[in-house]
C-alpha cells in the first residue's frame, strides 16, 4: 500500500468530516437539505471547472463511450444516496440513517471482490467490524431508545450505503480507463449537478441565493468539503485497494464529532469516545505497512 495513497484517502474523509459546519450555515439560511446538495455539487462543478480552464483544458476530454462512469459516480452514487440518506432520516432517525449509510465499506469490498478480484482477509474483515460498531457508537445509537426503525426508512437507509459504496467502484473503473483525478471529479459534479437540481427545485428559494451566508456555505461545502476530498480519494484510490479506502473514510464520522466537540461543545465521553478510537484504530489496522498473510 502506498504512504501517499492513504494519507489522500484519510485527507479526504476528514475534509468531508466538515461537511456538517457549513451544512449548518445553509441550514440556517433556509434551505432544504435537498437544496444544500443541490449546492453543495453545483459550487464544486463551477468552481473546478474554473479551475480546470485556467490550468489545463485537456483535462476536460473524455470519449464519449466512457460517460457511463460518470453517471455512476455522479447520479447513480452522489445524487441517489443523498437522496436515500436524507430519506432515511425523515423515515427512521439521524443516527439510524447515519450508520446504514455507512454499511457502505461491506458493499465495496463484496462489489471489488467480484469485480477487482480484491481479497477479502482477516485484517479487512476485523478492521470492517470495528468502524461499524465505531459507527453505532459515534452515531449515538445506544444512547437513545427511540430508534425510528421501519422496513422502508431501513430499505432506503441501506439503499445510501449502496449508493456510497458505488463512488469508490465507478471511480475505479473510471481511473483504470487512464482518467486523471481530477477529470473524473469534474464529470462527477457536473453530473450530479444535472440530476441534483431537478430534485431539489432550488429555484424556489432564489431569494436566499443571494445572502452572504450562501456563498460562505457553498464556498465551503462545494469546493473545501466537496472538491478537495473528492479529488484526493479519487487519486488515492489509484494506490490502495477499493475496500480498503472505503473502510479508511469511516474517519469521516470521528472528524465530524471532534469537530462538533471543538465548535458547538458536544461531548465525546462515553460511547461516541469509544466510537472514534475504534475507528482511528481500525484505520491505523489498514494502513500499517507489514505484509498481510491472512
Amino acid at each position: 500500500m502506498k504512504t501517499k495513497s492513504t494519507i489522500y484517502i484519510i485527507l479526504a474523509a476528514a475534509l468531508w468530516g466538515g461537511i456538517g459546519v457549513f451544512f449548518n450555515v445553509l441550514s440556517d439560511v433556509g434551505f432544504t437539505q435537498m437544496q444544500v446538495v443541490a449546492i453543495r455539487v453545483t459550487a464544486a462543478a463551477a468552481a473546478l471547472t474554473l479551475y480546470i480552464l485556467i490550468r489545463d483544458r485537456s483535462l476536460l476530454r473524455v470519449k464519449l463511450k466512457d460517460c457511463w462512469c460518470f453517471v455512476g459516480t455522479g447520479i447513480i452514487s452522489l445524487v441517489f444516496f443523498n437522496w436515500c440518506y436524507f430519506t432515511a432520516i425523515e423515515m427512521t432517525s439521524l443516527a439510524v440513517a447515519a450508520v446504514l449509510m455507512y454499511t457502505s465499506p461491506i458493499f465495496v469490498m463484496l462489489f471489488s471482490a467480484v469485480l477487482f478480484q480484491e481479497k477479502i482477509n482477516n485484517t479487512k474483515i476485523l478492521a470492517l467490524i470495528m468502524t461499524f460498531i465505531g459507527c453505532l457508537f459515534v452515531a449515538g445509537v445506544f444512547s437513545s431508545g427511540d430508534y425510528g426503525f421501519t422496513p422502508l426508512g431501513i430499505l432506503i437507509g441501506v439503499g445510501a450505503g449502496i449508493g456510497y459504496a458505488l463512488y469508490s467502484i465507478f471511480g475505479r473503473f473510471a481511473l483504470e480507463k487512464g482518467y486523471h483525478s481530477i477529470t473524473i471529479s469534474e464529470y462527477t459534479f457536473v453530473f450530479a449537478t444535472l440530476g441534483a437540481l431537478p430534485l431539489s427545485r432550488i429555484w424556489e428559494s432564489a431569494p436566499l441565493l443571494a445572502q452572504g451566508e450562501t456563498l460562505i456555505g457553498a464556498l465551503g461545502i462545494g469546493v473545501i468539503c466537496c472538491v478537495f476530498p473528492f479529488i484526493l480519494y479519487t487519486q488515492g484510490l489509484s494506490g490502495v485497494e477499493t475496500g480498503k479506502a472505503a473502510i479508511m473514510a469511516t474517519i469521516e464520522p470521528a472528524v465530524a464529532a471532534v469537530l462538533s466537540f471543538l465548535l458547538y461543545g458536544e461531548s465525546l465521553l462515553g460511547f461516541k469516545g469509544i466510537g472514534i478510537l475504534m475507528i482511528f484504530t481500525a484505520v491505523i489496522l489498514l494502513s500499517h505497512p507489514h505484509k498481510q498473510t491472512d
